[in-house]
């Protein structure tokens, strides 16, 4: 039995529920999409079904999982239900291993024979395990239902090139906008949000001297910023455009925001006092309901209007987990390793993920489930993720630069009525460093 027969049996589990309570033609397409993916691995699982019945022997082995601790038992659990569900892949066991997901892609680029056969990554690590050879391609007929069925910004984070290379297993780091509705009556307009603060005697808390925060201005104007390393992890090459018109109409806008009497300089609302809006993350969500009560509410990032005349969406970072498969010599072992990643990153293994310890899916037929919609932090959270890239590898003196060019513009050594010229010339300065990171 080759490995393709295993997997898109699988895809037919995974597509088996269609999206619900979406709206807009968005949405729609999104769902029909999702809906074909689905119907095309049920045809595909008649077609082998004859097979299957035959118990073709898979063979026998350990299967080496490494997941972070906190999920240690979830996953055994998890993988129980899969063997009830697969008794065709008795010869195995599964020996699932606490190693964190920050971990896990050194460990396995430093021995990529000895390392886990399925494992849980973050997504800064990508590119770096596809060139150690500890990635295998997701096969077409599971890459089909991934792109369908889970949310753009997860989808990214798992492909390089135009090759899928893992499964999203979560949307949920990265960061969006706390705030007092009864203060802020549009919180999708950052000259309102920054209008209504004022009027209100209010503080809004955006850290623009984080090399974190701070890109989403430069994304969302469409400058970019990255970094490509080779397998030992020398970074290489960076892509900078900084130094341009859109990084001019960024820099202007972060210099207009700190001239506001609302704007405070952070991101974390134990540290925000008389706050009206914040930008921050899932993990201040309590902290965030506490402080403004009745009146929280989250959101996406705000849209703003550049000094071009032009209206941008912020942008900035994402974050993800993915879950990895290993090349592997035995086809058959492939297949129930492909098998195993199908199922601990579908809808229904994301939803109870999220039910056990709270990780925010990137399923989109999950997000839209009653539990997930009910925390308004990681529903804004995926409303602003569609807008983000996900996070590479950045050498460690980036994230110290950045914040020099945020204090620069606070502490007013960038001037408010900085020429254009002026901008660009900061910029320049500030992209030929990032540039040097990498000679």
């Amino acid at each position: 039995m080759k490995k393709k027969l295993v997997s898109v049996l699988l895809t037919a589990a995974m597509g088996a529920t269609l999206l619900a309570g979406c709206s807009g033609q968005q949405a729609q397409e999104t769902v029909d999409t999702a809906k074909d993916a689905a119907e095309s691995a049920s045809q595909a699982v008649e077609e082998v079904k004859d097979a299957v019945d035959e118990n073709v022997d898979y063979g026998s082995g350990e299967i080496k999982v490494w997941v972070a601790d906190a999920v240690v038992d979830f996953t055994n659990e998890q993988i129980a239900k899969f063997q009830e569900a697969h008794p065709e892949f008795s010869g195995y066991t599964f020996n699932v291993e606490a190693t964190g997901e920050g971990d896990a892609a050194g460990n396995m680029i430093t021995d990529v024979t000895a390392g886990a056969d399925v494992y849980v990554f973050a997504q800064d690590q990508i590119a770096r395990l596809v060139t150690a050879g500890a990635l295998e391609i997701v096969e077409d007929s599971n890459a089909e239902v991934v792109k369908a069925e889970n949310d753009a910004g997860a989808v990214a984070a798992a492909t390089v090139g135009n090759t899928l290379y893992a499964y999203p297993l979560t949307s949920d780091n990265g960061y969006f906008l706390y705030y007092d509705k009864s203060v802020v009556t549009d919180p999708s307009s950052l000259e309102q949000i920054v209008a209504d603060c004022e009027a209100a005697g209010k503080n809004f808390y955006f850290e623009v001297n984080s090399g974190w925060y701070q890109t989403a201005f430069f994304f969302g104007t469409g400058a970019e910023l990255t970094y490509e390393t080779d397998d030992a992890g020398n970074f290489t090459t960076c892509n900078a455009t900084y130094a341009s018109d859109a990084g001019v109409v960024a820099l202007r806008e972060i210099l207009e925001l700190t001239q506001s009497k609302s704007f405070q300089n952070g991101s974390s609302v134990s540290n925000a006092t008389n706050c009206a809006a914040i930008v921050d993350g899932t993990w201040d969500s309590e902290a965030a309901k506490e402080m403004f009560g009745d009146n929280y509410a989250c959101a996406k990032l705000p849209s703003f209007e550049g000094s071009d005349g032009k209206t941008y969406q912020l942008s900035g970072f994402g974050g993800f987990k993915l879950l990895g498969v290993k090349p592997q010599e035995d086809d058959n072992k492939l297949a129930v390793c492909d098998a195993l990643a199908a199922y601990l990153s579908s809808e229904e293994v994301q939803l109870a993920r999220f039910e056990a310890v709270g990780w925010g899916p990137s399923n989109l037929n999950a997000q839209q489930s009653d539990a997930v919609k009910a925390d308004e932090a990681l529903s804004a959270l995926a409303d602003q993720l569609q807008y983000t890239i996900p996070q590479g590898q950045y050498p460690g003196d980036y994230w110290s630069l950045a914040t020099s060019l945020g204090d620069s513009v606070i502490s007013g050594e960038i001037k408010a009525d900085a020429t254009d010229d002026d901008l660009m010339a900061a910029l320049s300065d500030f992209q030929a460093t990032c540039e040097s990171y990498a000679k």
